[in-house]
């Protein structure tokens, strides 16, 4: 969904949330997996050792800091935050589901498919009742990036100020389909940074990479992690 029509009216609002809501429960009892736990046993811990130095993600699960990764730079955001488009009060989304369940008690979510970003394919979401905001009565929204928006321009400076400092920029698991990663590998590029990218398929910064793993992420980033365990 993107922001336009996020902001649109009260359907579609009704439609993202009953989605978001049932997806939720499975999004927040999600587990690292095994190229997370890599990335985190291969976290520098202070600067200027090897290792990685710092982690910026796309993803808005927050499993990278969950398995234990120090400096975590979530880019479009979290699911776990929730923000008031009216009066830009942050919450915990823990407490908008409770309200929810609340507000909802005889909504209907068995037997559902789960998307891949994590919201419920619902045939029907009538009768669904949205949250407002609890300071102001506006319009809630997830903390995170839709479609359609910027990433705040002050984290972006952080997140090149990063890659700046790196001595390798790795690229695991991103097709770079859209700017808001390929940009840091450009930039690595232009600043004769070395980049790195583990992919299953190709990616729009494979002309950029001075080296290339085809694969999957997790097996990839288990042998980088043995590789710099040998080497400390």
């Amino acid at each position: 969904m993107t922001i336009a029509e996020f902001r649109s009216g009260p359907s579609a609002r009704q439609r993202y949330w009953a989605r978001s809501h049932i997806g939720w429960t499975h999004t927040a009892e999600a587990s690292p997996n095994g190229g997370h736990l890599a990335l985190a046993a291969m976290d520098a811990g202070v600067p200027d050792t090897p290792g990685v130095q710092a982690v910026i993600t796309q993803n808005v699960d927050e499993l990278h800091s969950r398995a234990g990764s120090k400096t975590v730079v979530d880019l479009h955001g979290r699911l776990s935050e929730v923000v008031c488009l009216d009066c830009g009060q942050v919450t915990s989304r823990h407490v908008l589901h409770e309200r929810l369940d609340a507000l909802n008690p005889d909504f209907d979510a068995e037997d559902v498919v789960i998307a891949p970003d994590g919201d419920a394919e619902l045939e029907s979401v009538a009768g669904f009742q949205v949250a407002p905001c609890l300071n102001c009565g506006g319009v809630l929204k997830p903390r995170v990036v839709f479609f359609g928006e910027n990433v705040d321009r002050a984290l972006v400076r952080h997140c090149y100020d990063l890659v700046e400092g790196a001595d390798v920029l790795l690229v695991a698991g991103s097709s770079l389909a859209v700017l808001s990663g390929l940009r840091f590998v450009r930039h690595a590029h232009a600043q004769g940074i070395p980049v790195v990218i583990v992919n299953s398929g190709p990616t729009r910064g494979d002309d950029l990479a001075a080296v290339r793993i085809e694969g999957r992420c997790t097996p990839s980033l288990q042998a980088m992690q043995e590789a710099l365990v040998h080497s400390r």
